[in-house]
């Protein structure tokens, strides 16, 4: 597996944090098992291999965040939305974002532009041309506003 599905599978964690009271921790540890991915990898490919320890790491470090960042990650893509209330932006595209700005803003290592790449990259996946352009957009607003001088 690499970081590219591993990220995949946080955005799809991320999704099921926004439909219920459940918190990350739960989640993680009820679905990083080989028998959820044994389960999810009949239906959806993207489960087919058992994410190794780095993978695990990674998925776990966003979907924590994701879950403890919620409100702040939310108030960001509120803020750039421009035109657009919260509540009417897509659920896939809102956890696309959310772990997307989250990486950005607290995993440095990752390059902001590799980021929303992959961002745009996995909304290519699920979403329409129209939505795609629209995180893309986003992003972009968020990263030239909030990180002037990496520019």
């Amino acid at each position: 597996m690499n970081r590219s599905t591993a990220r995949e599978i946080a955005v799809h964690f991320a999704f099921e944090l926004a439909f219920s009271d459940e918190r990350a921790e739960a989640l993680l540890e009820r679905e990083l098992t080989d028998e959820s991915f044994a389960l999810r990898g009949r239906e959806e490919p993207l489960y087919a291999q058992m994410p190794g320890e780095g993978e695990r790491e990674y998925i776990t470090r966003l979907v924590r965040g994701v879950g403890s960042h919620g409100a702040e990650l939310d108030g960001y893509i509120d803020k750039y939305a421009k035109g657009w209330k919260f509540y009417r932006i897509d659920r896939v595209a809102a956890a696309i974002m959310r772990v997307t700005m989250y990486e950005i803003l607290y995993m440095p290592d990752i390059p902001n532009k590799v980021a929303i790449n992959e961002a745009v990259e996995i909304a290519k996946n699920y979403l329409d041309d129209d939505v795609v352009k629209f995180i893309n957009g986003i992003l972009g607003s968020f990263v030239r506003a909030e990180f002037p001088e990496q520019e």
